[in-house]
């Protein structure tokens, strides 16, 4: 059995997690990456206790460009015959209208959502590209194909990513290379806790009356992208809590 290797990005919490043992579970070695080095160390021994398969931890932000190549160029040779890169990292920083805006926040967002994505694709890509296979999953937002009051520069970070994925989904045809997207709604991890600086009050309020996406939803998603036949690319998959119709209404419970 060729065994195949995935590479995912921000793999110390919610949907990073959920990816890669669902990956391990389908016999994928994995390597994951984030800036947490005690938490990754964390995933990559229980994901390597419970499903056998190897695993690759590499603690690095993906914001820093240097870094992001010095990993990839680092990779063992076995390591570099990559199958499937997920393109997970990713954040919300705040929610205040534009004019009331925390610059440092903006290109937090800007430098993670954007450019860190670009890092690790461009020094991905040209691994599948030399085997003409691979497959790209880029992890958007609802947010990616509409704004909400106070989401500016986040919704803008993720409309970059749908665009930046139609944009390789054109240049990569020609490789024999997938790219999908998937854009979930409100989805309840670390997210809002991220986003409030630590508030867990305000955190809790996004998801309040209604039952929200988790983790393993983002999971169940992957694998059903990636275990289409070989003829068939799953484009982009737009999934939402059932009590949610966009990005800014909701069907609450009192």
């Amino acid at each position: 059995m060729n065994t195949k290797t995935a590479f995912i990005t921000g793999t110390t919490s919610g949907f990073g997690v959920a990816i890669a043992n669902r990956l391990a579970l389908l016999g994928y070695n994995i390597i994951i990456t984030g800036r947490r080095r005690e938490r990754l160390d964390k995933v990559a021994d229980e994901v390597r206790s419970h499903y056998g398969v190897e695993v690759l931890p590499l603690c690095f932000d993906v914001r820093d460009r240097d870094a992001c190549r010095q990993a990839v160029d680092s990779l063992p040779e076995r390591w570099q015959q990559i199958d499937l890169l997920i393109n997970n990292a990713g954040l919300a920083a705040g929610a205040t209208p534009i004019q009331e805006g925390d610059m440092d926040d903006w290109e937090r967002m800007i430098d993670t959502n954007v450019k860190g994505l670009l890092y690790i694709s461009r020094f991905v890509i040209p691994l599948m590209v030399r085997r003409k296979s691979g497959h790209i999953i880029n992890i958007s937002s609802i947010a990616g194909v509409e704004v909400y009051p106070s989401g500016n520069v986040y919704c803008a970070t993720k409309h970059a990513v749908n665009a930046i994925t139609k944009g390789m989904r054109i240049d990569l045809l020609k490789e024999n290379i997938k790219v999908s997207s998937i854009a979930p709604g409100a989805a309840e991890t670390e997210f809002s806790l991220v986003r409030y600086h630590g508030d867990q009050d305000k955190a809790d309020a996004v998801y309040k009356g209604i039952v929200p996406l988790n983790a393993e939803d983002i999971a169940d998603t992957v694998e059903f992208i990636i275990t289409r036949p070989p003829h068939v690319n799953i484009n982009d998959i737009l999934l939402t809590p059932v009590r949610q119709a966009n990005t800014y209404l909701f069907n609450r419970d009192n």
